[in-house]
């Protein structure tokens, strides 16, 4: 079960990237943060809204992200959800850090195996985060994924509001965000 979602995940990854490289000029991307404190960010996420992600279409709930920073200074990150079925789906990522900001990752769901293939890498940038590292906005440049994380599984309506307005700001389209958080 665990191979086949990581399969499905490295197929995802190298559509992800696939789609991202033909994204419009810079005029057009959408704006990162400044700069990201990498340890700061650590620790476990919880999802609270999301665009449609094939490979997150089983998720009901419990969804979230664990991050680690290895003694190598490499981030691994797990991600899970909760299946209908009530069974945990999980899979396993590593992150390389794109220049100094520490706002633009680029992610890789292959078996550790194949994480050397630098193409199938795709971009994660950090597009809000608060000054405590409790709220979160991350997605693609291409706007095609996009999500809202929280450091508590329910995040107050107003500050999700508030993120999901900045994601609409930025070109975004959440009409058709899925709520992970019911």
């Amino acid at each position: 079960m665990i191979m086949r979602f990581s399969v499905k995940l490295a197929a995802l990854s190298l559509g992800i990237v696939a789609t991202t490289t033909q994204a419009a000029g810079p005029q057009t991307r959408p704006q990162t943060v400044a700069k990201v404190d990498i340890p700061r960010y650590m620790g476990t996420w919880y999802e609270q809204v999301r665009l449609p992600m094939r490979f997150q279409d089983d998720c009901v709930a419990d969804v979230k992200a664990q991050y680690m920073l290895t003694e190598k200074q490499v981030v691994k990150i797990t991600n899970s959800c909760r299946k209908k079925d009530g069974s945990i789906m999980s899979a396993d990522a590593e992150v390389k850090k794109v220049g100094h900001s520490g706002s633009k990752l680029l992610i890789s769901f292959l078996p550790k195996a194949l994480n050397w293939v630098p193409v199938a890498r795709s971009s994660y940038w950090i597009l809000r985060l608060d000054e405590n590292y409790q709220t979160a906005l991350v997605g693609t440049p291409n706007r095609k994924y996009m999500w809202v994380l929280s450091r508590t599984p329910k995040l107050d309506e107003a500050t999700l509001q508030s993120y999901i307005e900045t994601a609409k700001q930025q070109g975004y389209d959440v009409s058709k965000l899925v709520h992970s958080v019911k």
